[in-house]
């Protein structure tokens, strides 16, 4: 859409990802006019840099563990090496298409006018780009996030890394230590040791992916363990140094790790700096934005989504905030989004994915008498079987109440994360979810065992 020449809009919205361009395209249904800058790719983290590359490499790793692993399935082949200028390409061209498809689909909206440019909010209601100001009656901040760092570490892209250096990289390193045992540092690791990587994790607090359910962490560990993934836990970053060959990390207590190079995947920090928010009124909190449950940010008419607002920084978070704030723009008054009903996927192997409260939080929220669990061993699941597969389906109930939350470990749990969210979104019981019918042989049938064992009539499994 060309611009018109007052460039004033229903909407203004600073950052093209997940969040940015969500927001864009229901407005844009709902006939709404809209500005939508963006200084680099339309799509942001996720499709560049985030969640696309990072799972296409967790797929060229899985073919390469099924080539190694294919005569335990009685298929001969051998695995004759990684051709990293090969992966990238096919990751690539994942990226490219899915780019291809949201330029078309932004470029042919009428009411979007998509402006590329660093922007910067110069007023309650105004975003200027190269000196050219955007004014909106509405203004939606969407400015992403970016791969953090630590005091005293500083990235060179070359022996010291982040995780868009690591999804660039052009060879096979031989050893890689990574900092950070959180959901992309487990899932680069697992990425790492299925090319044929010597992988060690460093991660301060007492376990990996320490946000998840203390279950599905340990067996994350068990199986890491099987896989020969080195980590240490509970061992605080110190500092590192570089040598002839790599870089020495110095972990709490004296201990040190060397290898080729060194990942550092201590999460993301909000992209908020010098864009004008605290300036325009726009509360603040370690360069977070501030916002009530309607994400509205305090200054009138301008909100926030995405990584910015704090929380979950997942893409299919800020998706569901563009859209919930186009909608409250328009005036549809839609429900506000619940933080524990959004599904939570780590892609490593084995995946996990989970939904809803951990035993812990639960027990926390309602009294540890009021609450019950549940877990479900894959080892009665006839595909987990086939896939050659271990983990489980944990279910937290609170007694006499709906379930409350939904933790899963295993080959391709994350493709069951979608019935899991439906359990906990719409509140049910266990003999609710009992009386469904699931295929067989599938996976999703733990779901259901786990259910019917909750409801009191275990089927497959023990009470």
């Amino acid at each position: 859409m060309s611009e018109p020449n007052d460039a004033t809009f229903d909407i203004v919205i600073l950052g093209g990802g997940s969040g940015g361009y969500a927001a864009a395209l229901r407005a844009a249904q709902l006939d709404l006019s809209v500005a939508l800058i963006e200084k680099g790719k339309l799509g942001g983290t996720c499709l560049h840099n985030g969640c696309i590359p990072t799972k296409a490499l967790l797929h060229a790793a899985e073919i390469a563990d099924q080539t190694r692993e294919s005569e335990q399935f009685g298929v001969k082949a051998e695995l004759v090496g990684i051709d990293m200028a090969a992966v990238n390409s096919y990751k690539d061209g994942v990226i490219a298409r899915l780019y291809k498809g949201l330029q078309g689909l932004v470029g042919s909206a009428k009411n979007i006018t998509f402006v590329a440019g660093a922007g910067k909010l110069v007023a309650p209601n105004a975003v200027e780009v190269d000196g050219k100001r955007y004014t909106g009656r509405n203004i939606i901040l969407a400015s992403g996030s970016y791969a953090k760092s630590l005091p005293g570490l500083e990235i060179d892209g070359e022996r010291i890394i982040t995780s868009d250096h690591a999804l660039t990289l052009d060879r096979v390193p031989a050893s890689a230590i990574v900092l950070g045992g959180g959901v992309i540092g487990v899932e680069f690791a697992s990425v790492w040791k299925s090319f044929g990587v010597d992988v060690t994790i460093v991660e301060a607090l007492p376990r990996l992916v320490a946000a998840e359910d203390e279950e599905s962490s340990k067996a994350l560990e068990r199986a890491f363990r099987k896989r020969k993934i080195n980590f240490k836990v509970g061992k605080p970053f110190e500092k590192v140094e570089k040598t002839e060959n790599g870089v020495k990390v110095t972990i709490q207590g004296g201990e040190t790790v060397e290898a080729e190079l060194l990942l550092v995947a201590v999460g993301r920090g909000p992209n908020t700096a010098n864009l004008g928010y605290e300036e325009q009124g726009v509360k603040m909190d370690r360069g977070y934005v501030l916002t009530d449950e309607r994400l509205r940010t305090g200054v009138p008419n301008v909100y926030a989504v995405g990584d910015i607002v704090p929380g979950l920084q997942l893409a299919h978070r800020g998706f569901q905030q563009g859209i919930f704030v186009a909608e409250e723009i328009a005036g549809q008054n839609p429900a506000v989004i619940d933080e524990a009903g959004i599904p939570r996927v780590t892609y490593s192997d084995p995946e996990l994915a989970s939904v809803g409260l951990s035993e812990a939080k639960a027990k926390e929220q309602y009294g540890a008498d009021k609450i019950k669990t549940y877990n479900y061993n894959l080892g009665g699941n006839g595909k987990s079987q086939i896939l050659k597969t271990a983990g489980f389906v944990k279910l937290v109930r609170v007694e006499d109440g709906p379930v409350v939350g939904v933790h899963m470990v295993g080959a391709r749990v994350g493709e069951l994360v979608g019935e899991a969210q439906l359990i906990y979104n719409w509140e049910a019981y266990p003999a609710e979810v009992a009386q469904l019918v699931h295929a067989h042989p599938t996976q999703t049938e733990a779901l259901g065992e786990a259910h019917l064992a909750l409801a009191g009539k275990p089927l497959h499994a023990h009470a």
